[in-house]
């Protein structure tokens, strides 16, 4: 069946978060049916020199399987407070119990005013996210963050982060190798985890420092090799100290998380495509044994291999040109 997203959009809001949502979920092969709505029908003036049409009233949001709320501009998202009241509060109401709402960069402070986020963890954009701590104190914010999840209510930090968030919904529903798809669709990377960090220290080295962009390529192309720290380092020609600062600094997470993240990450793409054993799956993916592959499986989706492999099998959009590698 048909999914439907409705997009919730205010005077200001961002261009962008706006179009990536549509842009996202529409390049899903027909899984998803995306619509705009505001809280009055009509022209809506955008956070740029332009204004956006919308169709839908309020109404639309009684119609949604999944909600998503983006920023409109920060000084006026970072005025809301709760308790939420007025034509946003009788919107939100309109949303039907067990419906799932994700909020993008200071959409999180529409979530937290309705009470959305009591008692859970959540993000937003790091430059606003003082203002939420000192508006919403009881919300559990970390501010460091891509995104979160907590079931039927997700956050995530600014703009590109939306991205990743919706990506993370496509795997949720689907399964990754349809979330990969659509990343190459909209050439994006596929996955990154949402507890990467929102900033990156050094995206771009000075030019006489090395990168570990090749030894992030090799690892790629051979996730079934057993190597350590020691053997990445090694190979960039670094001390392990050294390639591990490095690495964060241009990716976000340690070599060892990033490594493990690309593991499951084939893993999950061989379950959903492949009649393979999930012995053999493991020992391509890198994890050695079948019993670490499920170890692994467990504590990130939650779900045994075989009951994963019954949810998605049959349901990727696999490319014709086999698994695209991304993350280099």
């Amino acid at each position: 069946m048909t999914h439907r997203v409705v997009v919730l959009v205010r005077p200001g809001v961002l261009p962008l978060e706006l179009g990536l949502v549509h842009q996202v979920f529409r390049a899903a092969g027909g899984r998803y049916d995306v619509v705009t709505c505001a809280l009055e029908p009509g022209l809506v003036p955008t956070g740029a020199d332009f204004a956006v049409l919308v169709e839908h009233g309020p109404e639309a949001l009684a119609t949604a399987d999944t909600v998503v709320v983006p920023a409109s501009n920060s000084t006026a998202d970072e005025g809301l407070t709760a308790p939420l009241t007025g034509p946003l509060a009788d919107a939100l109401a309109l949303v039907r119990p067990g419906t799932r709402i994700a909020s993008i960069c200071t959409g999180a402070f529409v979530l937290a005013a309705a009470g959305l986020l009591d008692g859970c963890r959540a993000t937003t954009h790091w430059n606003s996210a003082a203002a939420f701590q000192r508006t919403f104190p009881e919300v559990p914010l970390d501010p460091g963050v891509l995104y979160t999840d907590n079931g039927d209510v997700l956050t995530s930090a600014g703009e590109a982060a939306g991205i990743d968030l919706c990506l993370h919904l496509i795997r949720r529903d689907h399964g990754a190798a349809v979330a990969a798809e659509v990343a190459r669709k909209i050439v994006v990377p596929p996955h990154r985890e949402g507890g990467q960090a929102q900033v990156i220290e050094r995206p771009v080295l000075d030019v006489t420092e090395s990168s570990t962009a090749a030894v992030r390529s090799w690892i790629l192309a051979n996730l079934d090799q057993q190597v350590d720290l020691a053997d990445l380092a090694r190979r960039a020609a670094m001390s392990k100290r050294t390639f591990t600062r490095r690495f964060r600094d241009e990716v976000g997470l340690s070599p060892l998380q990033w490594l493990n993240q690309q593991r499951l990450d084939r893993a999950r793409h061989l379950l959903e495509t492949t009649e393979l054993p999930v012995d053999r799956i493991a020992e391509q993916a890198g994890f050695g044994t079948g019993g670490s592959l499920r170890l692994h499986l467990q504590r990130v989706v939650g779900v045994s291999p075989s009951a994963y492999r019954a949810t998605f099998q049959g349901r990727a959009l696999v490319p014709a040109g086999g698994l695209t590698q991304y993350g280099a």
